[in-house]
């Protein structure tokens, strides 16, 4: 059975989101406020759960922000009052999603199912009809940023294109049953658009992409930051054009070890297993949110709005597509900022920036009875990367004074950065309080993975 596809429908939100490209700022709040009205009259009439959410107001007229947040864990727990179709059961579900033979199938004819990783410790089940579908295909076709303008001129349906997704393959996870769909979509793409698994052995990957020669590389930026590795030992021998990366955050320094190592323009996009295409860069590298179908809110610990140009402590999403399972106020859990002043490139889409979710915040005893010292990721991986020129890497803390860091890599070389690398992020440590700290380094060992295969970099096992 073919997956979910309206081709009328799909033809109808490409040329929205065609259109909502060049629209004004009035257009934009336009499309939202219906969109949003639409959302939650059809969540009170078909979930039960939003029901007892709207009893006593109209639909049409509730104010977002009045609304109560939703969190994953309750909702998945409330999955049958939740979602607006009686026909979805959660133990069904799950069944359906345990078999990898399922990937890119249609639930009940009618529905495309994918799960989430659960890097938030509640793994999510979702589930998208022919409308949410036909909206992130427009999204996926016509927001994307062209790296290679002659090229698309000169094949603009990529026929001459060899795409290799590298993520993690065993399990419905959004961007695995998205590529599957499109292979079994249009069957011509089968040859020419493949999957490679990333939890398997790096000397097995390069292997296998050597033999698929592809042109496009799409996968997440810790990924892609290996395969660069690969690529200036010269183990991988790939010739890219295209590198598109999503899923993590993508330092600056990163993206240009990726860039510098294979010699070709690389694109980073925003998206969740809530919402598959939330941001997309523009020409300058700036995200911009599709405020048009998806309605960001950065907010503080206690749900509070935060103003523009400052992150919030989570963000809020609310899905416009999806009114089988609505998504209204849902905690994403990632660190969002909506920049205060409009991009240089001119569109009107609001620019964002994003703090993923995935890594831990480390904390060490304060000196002599000092307060307690706590130290971001992003800070210990701008340390490591930047100054100690260190990117495959782990770091655990293991104790409040013990780390252990660890890289996949081997060999003499390696466990001489490694050296290097602690040396600094113990002096680093010590200009923020936290003196004294050991840490131990480890060579060969790659460290754990969400179920998706994303790596978490910097964790805590004190929480």
């Amino acid at each position: 059975m073919l997956p979910v596809l309206d081709p009328w429908q799909a033809c109808a939100a490409a040329a929205d989101v065609s259109l909502a490209a060049r629209a004004s700022d009035e257009a934009l709040r336009r499309r939202r406020e219906s969109r949003l009205a639409s959302l939650f009259s059809a969540a009170a009439a078909g979930s039960a759960l939003y029901r007892r959410v709207f009893a006593g107001r109209d639909p049409a007229g509730a104010r977002l922000e009045e609304l109560p947040i939703a969190h994953k864990k309750a909702l998945m727990r409330g999955f049958k009052s939740w979602v607006a179709d009686p026909a979805l059961d959660l133990g069904s579900l799950r069944g359906f999603v345990a078999d990898r033979a399922n990937i890119a199938e249609p639930w009940l004819g009618r529905y495309m199912v994918w799960e989430s990783s659960g890097s938030t410790g509640e793994p999510g089940i979702f589930v998208q009809d022919a409308a949410a579908m036909a909206v992130y295909d427009a999204l996926e076709a016509m927001r994307r940023p062209v790296l290679r303008p002659l090229q698309r001129w000169l094949d603009p349906w990529g026929l001459t294109e060899r795409v290799a997704f590298v993520g993690a393959t065993g399990g419905h996870f959004a961007s695995t049953v998205s590529v599957e769909r499109l292979r079994r979509l249009q069957p011509g793409l089968a040859d020419r658009l493949r999957s490679f698994s990333f939890l398997q052995p790096i000397d097995a990957l390069v292997a296998q992409l050597n033999a698929f020669r592809p042109t496009v590389l799409a996968t997440y930026p810790s990924a892609a930051v290996l395969l660069a590795q690969e690529r200036r030992s010269g183990r991988l021998t790939v010739s890219l054009q295209e590198i598109w990366t999503g899923g993590e955050g993508f330092s600056r320094t990163r993206r240009a070890f990726v860039r510098k190592a294979f010699e070709c323009p690389v694109a980073n996009s925003y998206g969740a297993s809530e919402f598959l295409s939330l941001a997309f860069e523009c020409s300058l590298g700036v995200l911009h949110l599709n405020s048009d179908w998806a309605i960001l809110e950065p907010v503080d610990a206690h749900g509070v709005a935060v103003p523009p140009g400052r992150p919030g402590t989570t963000t809020l999403l609310t899905n416009l597509a999806n009114h089988v399972q609505p998504l209204i106020r849902y905690d994403l859990g990632d660190r969002v900022t909506l920049l205060a002043s409009r991009c240089a490139c001119g569109s009107r889409l609001p620019a964002i920036e994003v703090e993923g979710r995935d890594d831990d915040t480390l904390v060490f005893r304060g000196a002599r009875g000092a307060p307690p010292v706590k130290i971001v990721p992003l800070a210990v991986s701008t340390v490591l990367e930047e100054e100690a020129g260190l990117f495959d890497f782990q770091l655990v803390q293991q104790g409040p004074g013990e780390l252990l860091l660890q890289t996949g890599r081997s060999g003499a070389e390696t466990q001489a950065a490694l050296e290097k690398a602690s040396r600094m992020l113990r002096d680093f440590l010590a200009a923020q309080g936290a003196g004294g700290v050991r840490v131990q380094c480890r060579v060969g060992e790659s460290g754990c993975c969400g179920r998706s295969g994303k790596a978490k970099r910097v964790v805590s096992s004190l929480r």
